[in-house]
C-alpha cells in the first residue's frame, strides 16, 4: 500500500514532518557548518518538497555569529508565514547563545530533561601579547588613516575607548537578542526574573523560565501532534564534492578544533 500511495493521486497520505537538523557553531564562511548560505537551500527544501504538516528544528549548537544566527532565524519564520506551516523546535545537548536565538524561530519549544538552554548575552573574547613580544624583541609597527582602524589590537595595551567602544557594539547586539526572544516567548516569559544576563538552565528548569515549553523529542511528540503513521523528511545540508574525498583536512581539523571548544564551554 505505501507504493502505491507514490503513485495513486486520490490516497490519502499520512502526514508529513520536515525534519531540519542545525547541528554545530554558527557562523560564516568555512568555519561553521551553520550560516545562511549554506542552509537557505536546506530550509526552502524543508518547507517546500512534500507539503509538509510541520517542520521541525532538531538544535544542537553552542551558539556563535549573532548576525547569521538572526539570518536563519528570519528565513525560518518568513517561510513559516507564507506556507502557514507550524515549527517545532527540539532541543538535545544544547541550545545556547545563537543556538537558542535558532529555538526561538519554533512555535514551540521542547528539551531534554538534561538539556541546556539559554546564554542569552554576548561575549567577546581574544588575548594580549604585548609582553610577549617585548620578551622576543620585536618591535611591532602599525599605520592608520583612521584612529578606531586598530582597535583591540592584541599586540597592543589595551585602551579604554576601545573597550568602551567594543561594550557598546555588544549592548546592541545583546538588545537585538533580547528583542527576538521577547517577541518570540511573549507571554510565556517568567515575569519576575532577568532572563537575559548569559545564565543557562536545564530542561525543567528552561520551562519554568518560560525558555521551553515542554520535555519532549521530536519522533514521539510529532506522533502525539499528528499520529502514528506520521512520516519523517530529513533534510540537511550535502557536503561539497571535493570534502568527500578527504582533500579539506586542515581546514576541517581546524574547524572540529573550533567547535570542541565551544561546546566544551558548556561542559559537553
Amino acid at each position: 500500500m505505501t507504493a502505491m500511495t507514490t503513485y495513486i493521486p486520490f490516497i490519502k497520505k499520512p502526514p508529513l514532518v520536515a525534519v531540519i537538523r542545525l547541528s554545530g557553531v554558527i557562523a560564516s564562511g568555512a568555519r561553521g557548518q551553520l550560516n545562511d548560505a549554506v542552509l537557505a537551500p536546506v530550509i526552502e527544501r524543508a518547507f517546500r518538497k512534500g507539503k509538509p504538516q510541520a517542520v521541525a528544528l532538531v538544535i544542537n549548537s553552542p551558539g556563535g555569529s549573532p548576525v547569521q544566527s538572526s539570518l536563519i532565524a528570519a528565513r525560518i519564520r518568513r517561510l513559516a508565514a507564507e506556507k502557514e506551516i507550524p515549527v517545532y523546535a527540539f532541543v538535545e545537548d544544547v541550545a545556547a547563545s545563537g543556538g537558542y536565538w535558532l529555538a526561538t524561530a519554533a512555535d514551540e519549544i521542547y528539551a531534554d530533561e538534561s538539556s541546556i538552554l539559554g546564554s542569552i548575552g554576548v561575549i567577546s573574547a581574544g588575548f594580549g601579547l604585548t609582553g610577549l613580544i617585548e620578551k622576543i624583541g620585536v618591535e611591532r609597527r602599525v599605520y592608520t588613516a583612521g584612529k578606531s582602524k586598530s582597535m583591540l589590537d592584541p599586540f597592543q595595551p589595551e585602551k579604554p575607548a576601545d573597550i568602551k567602544r567594543l561594550k557598546a557594539l555588544q549592548m546592541d547586539i545583546h538588545e537585538a537578542f533580547k528583542a527576538q526572544v521577547a517577541s518570540r516567548r511573549k507571554g510565556k516569559l517568567a515575569e519576575d526574573e532577568d532572563l537575559f544576563t548569559g545564565d543557562i538552565w536545564l530542561g525543567h528548569a528552561a520551562i519554568e523560565k518560560g525558555l521551553a515549553d515542554g520535555i519532549g523529542h521530536v519522533v514521539p511528540k510529532m506522533k502525539e501532534k499528528f499520529g502514528d503513521k506520521v512520516r519523517f523528511r530529513v533534510h540537511g545540508p550535502r557536503r561539497p564534492f571535493i570534502s568527500r574525498f578527504g582533500l579539506q583536512l586542515g581546514s576541517d581539523a581546524i574547524t572540529a578544533i573550533e567547535e570542541r571548544a565551544e561546546f566544551a564551554r558548556f561542559g559537553l
